[in-house]
Order: structure tokens, then C-alpha cells, then sequence
């Protein structure tokens, strides 16, 4: 099921989103047709005003779970690209800043700021993609780290400066860590669970309505299940951040290091 939910995650996002709504009305719709034949509408006439005040206070539940549960995997989506923006800024801001920090360090914490950059983009975001990554998987934010403890403060011209950018350092390494916070699956299973049998037993309540044209019945099941299967499948995309084609993107990464690799060769361009 894992594989099969991560293989709709990396297919472009209209070809998921018409497949799980294709196969969850087909299933609906196939269900309802073995309800009519046992109960024809007659039948289920007689019940229609208790099942519509039943029907109706159910939905207005589980339409208040799952509305609390979509602002809340949004404001987790929106929170981790704004994470991997602020991360990708402090790299930048420490790579100006190194400018005034004499030789060999300024060449030693760019070359970290580049490498950490490449690592990102190249290795971690792929990683966490597949929930390969933890949070101390990196070699290069240790070696900038390690940089930073190396240095005499009191023999650098500006100790102020050493200060400001080891605090944007640990500011990084913050937003490193929320961002690999982020990639993992914020909604637990139970949550997951509610929502999955809210919306089964939304569907099939609609089984004992008895419309007398059963194909009108159907658009009518068919619009439901397809409103409640897209909106779990929008779920579980946003709770998954760094995954398939919905994932953040990295574009402030590789501008960041677009950015330096320019800025690092033009000392030598005017030599």
C-alpha cells in the first residue's frame, strides 16, 4: 500500500488525482448497484426522513475533522517550504558574511557553504524523498561547524561579525533540522483512520436513500465519493512535503548556489 500511495505521489498530480477519484467512484458506484438489488427504492423510502437527519449530522462531523485536519497539513506544507527558504537565506547570508573573515578561513567556510548547498540539493532532498535521512546524516554541516569552533574569536579583526554568523550557523542548523521534521508523516495512523471510515461510512449511508432512477442516484454517489477521496488523497500529499511532484521546491537552493558559484569564481575572473 506504501509503495503503491508513494507511486501516485511521484505521477504528475492530474493523473493521480483522476485515478483515485476513477477508482474510488467505481467502487462506490458498483456497491450501490448490490444495495438496489436486495433493496429496491420502495423500500428505502420509507426510512428517507430518519437516515437524512442521521446523514446530515454525521456530515456536518466529519466535514469538521477533516476541514481541521487540511489546515493543519497546510500550515505543516506551508511551514516547511517556508523552513527550506529561511535555511537556504542563511546560507547565503553567512557566505557574504565570510568575506570579511581573512584567508584561508573565508576560502574554507565557502567551500563548506557549497558543499552543504550541493549536498542538499543532490543528496538530501532525494534522500528525504524516500525517508532515507535522519537528522545527523550530514557530513558538511559538521565540517562547517567544526570551522567555526576552530577559530580564535579574539585574534579575528571582526569579533562581532565571527558572532553574528555563528548565530545565523546555528540558525541553519535549526532550519536543517525543521526541515527534516517536516518530511516525515505529521498525521498519526488513528487520525488517518477516522478519516478513512468517516468517509466509507459517508459514502455507503447514501446507499439507503432510495432515488427511484438509480442512474441519478449513482452521479449523486459518485460526486460524493469522488469530493471525499480527493480531499484524503490532497491530505496526504501535503503530509508529505519533500515527496513526488507536489514536494517543495528547491529552487531557493539552487539559487543560492547558483549565487555563489558565481560570486566564489569572480576574484578570479579579474586576476
Amino acid at each position: 500500500m506504501n509503495r503503491f500511495m508513494r507511486f501516485l505521489l511521484n505521477w504528475p498530480w492530474a493523473l493521480s488525482f483522476f485515478l483515485v477519484s476513477a477508482v474510488t467512484s467505481a467502487i462506490a458506484i458498483a456497491g450501490l448497484y448490490l444495495v438496489r438489488k436486495k433493496y429496491p427504492a420502495d423500500v428505502l423510502k420509507e426510512h428517507h426522513e430518519v437516515a437524512a437527519i442521521i446523514f446530515n449530522a454525521f456530515g456536518v462531523l466529519y466535514a469538521v475533522v477533516v476541514a481541521f485536519v487540511v489546515f493543519v497539513t497546510w500550515n505543516g506544507y506551508d511551514d516547511a517550504t517556508k523552513n527550506l527558504q529561511l535555511e537556504a537565506s542563511q546560507v547565503l547570508d553567512i557566505f557574504h558574511s565570510a568575506k570579511a573573515f581573512p584567508n584561508p578561513t573565508n576560502t574554507v567556510i565557502k567551500d563548506g557553504l557549497i558543499s552543504y548547498t550541493n549536498s542538499v540539493v543532490n543528496d538530501e532532498l532525494r534522500r528525504m524523498a524516500e525517508g532515507e535521512i535522519d537528522i545527523h546524516s550530514t557530513g558538511s554541516l559538521r565540517d562547517l561547524i567544526a570551522v567555526f569552533d576552530s577559530m580564535n574569536d579574539t585574534a579575528l579583526p571582526n569579533r562581532e561579525l565571527y558572532l553574528e554568523s555563528l548565530r545565523r550557523l546555528n540558525n541553519l542548523a535549526e532550519y536543517r533540522r525543521l526541515r527534516i521534521f517536516a518530511g516525515n508523516d505529521t498525521n498519526p495512523p488513528m487520525m488517518w483512520l477516522v478519516m478513512l471510515i468517516g468517509g466509507l461510512i459517508t459514502v455507503l449511508y447514501t446507499y439507503f436513500f432510495g432515488v427511484r432512477n438509480i442512474r441519478v442516484q449513482s452521479i449523486m454517489t459518485a460526486a460524493l465519493t469522488i469530493m471525499i477521496s480527493l480531499i484524503l488523497f490532497l491530505v496526504y500529499v501535503l503530509d508529505h512535503p519533500f515527496t513526488g511532484t507536489g514536494r517543495v521546491s528547491a529552487k531557493p537552493f539552487s539559487e543560492a548556489m547558483e549565487l555563489m558559484q558565481k560570486e566564489y569564481s569572480e576574484p578570479s575572473l579579474r586576476k
